[in-house]
């Protein structure tokens, strides 16, 4: 008989800087044969997002570092093959914080059901799964945004920052996005609503940038980049605003972290509030933002969009060009024929 095999990739150094193929290896394995309560999963789809590359810096940077030689991780949804969890039946659709594997095993502890009937499974790792619940948690209940204010959001192309503030314009809220290309400020302002886009890129003033588009100030603070943008947007910031931060994306890549935070003056003349958030922290309530954003979505009141990468082998490559900008919207890399 023929054992099988299948992919991994693992870690195989820590970048300095931003993370290039040679960062990562591709090893052959036996597939996992699934023991007591575990199930096999076949991946149909595998997520890359920004906040991995903390994860790979050096172990004393962050408690959840992820080692050279350990198999990389991320959001997959995928389909039980074999199954010996009384929960789980094989066919169906999971979603869960895996390996970078063809085949992961699981005992169930991270996995959530998806429903094909609901939406393209590529959602569950999205829109409606934790980029569509972080934009949800992270506007509504850190934000808390109020009629006829001001919003502004960094990063808006992105995939959090693209759901937050189509959010922000259902509560009623003037939104402001910085994105890196004219194609994106295209994008968030003709297709999803924004009522001014900023392209920081090709800004000589990201300060006077900010002042022109938000002439009114900026009362809610949506972060997912840091560094110059941020301290433009705190150099606006009214009475009584909110700020959510919710990634540094500008900072990820850079062997040494700035001094700071910076522009604390403004926070003491403004009494704004700043506030951290992780999606965790809303477990709890994460049907509540699926059911909310799944309304939206059917309705058309949200759009969304998705730069998917096709083949296993390219998930380096398309982990790497998050930090080059070229995804619009939610980056998923899909397995050949995933459906």
């Amino acid at each position: 008989m023929t054992t099988q095999t299948h992919r991994t990739w693992l870690l195989s150094s820590r970048p300095t800087g931003e993370p290039t193929l040679e960062n990562f290896e591709q090893v052959e394995r036996e597939v996992p044969t699934p023991g007591a309560h575990e199930v096999l999963i076949e991946g149909r789809y595998y997520s890359v997002d920004p906040y991995m590359r903390d994860r790979i810096s050096p172990e004393d940077s962050y408690a959840g570092s992820w080692n050279p030689g350990e198999p990389m991780r991320g959001g997959v949804v995928g389909e039980i093959v074999e199954s010996n969890h009384p929960e789980y039946e094989v066919g169906d659709i999971v979603k869960g914080l895996l390996e970078w594997a063809e085949y992961c095993l699981s005992d169930g502890t991270t996995l959530e059901r998806v429903d094909p009937e609901l939406a393209p499974i590529s959602t569950a790792l999205g829109v409606l799964g934790p980029t569509g619940r972080t934009a949800y948690f992270g506007l509504l209940d850190v934000g808390e945004p109020r009629p006829g204010e001001t919003v502004l959001v960094s990063g808006a192309a992105g995939a959090v920052g693209s759901i937050v503030g189509q959010i922000a314009r259902l509560n009623g809220c003037r939104v402001v996005g910085i994105a890196g290309s004219d194609e994106k400020i295209a994008w968030l302002t003709d297709d999803l609503g924004f009522d001014a886009g900023i392209n920081y890129k090709t800004t000589d003033d990201i300060h006077a940038a900010v002042g022109a588009a938000c002439p009114d100030g900026v009362d809610v603070y949506f972060d997912n980049v840091g560094g110059e943008i941020t301290d433009a947007a705190f150099a606006h910031l009214n009475t009584g605003s909110r700020v959510a931060v919710c990634g540094q994306i500008a900072l990820y890549n850079d062997a040494e972290m700035p001094d700071g935070p910076r522009k604390l003056w403004k926070l003491l003349e403004t009494q704004s509030q700043v506030r951290g958030f992780l999606l965790p922290e809303f477990e709890g309530r994460y049907d509540e933002a699926t059911e909310r954003l799944a309304e939206w979505v059917d309705s058309g009141a949200i759009e969304y969009t998705e730069t998917v990468t096709d083949g296993f082998d390219n998930l380096p490559t398309a982990f790497a060009g998050l930090f080059e900008g070229t995804n619009i919207g939610k980056q998923l890399v899909r397995v050949t024929d995933a459906e």
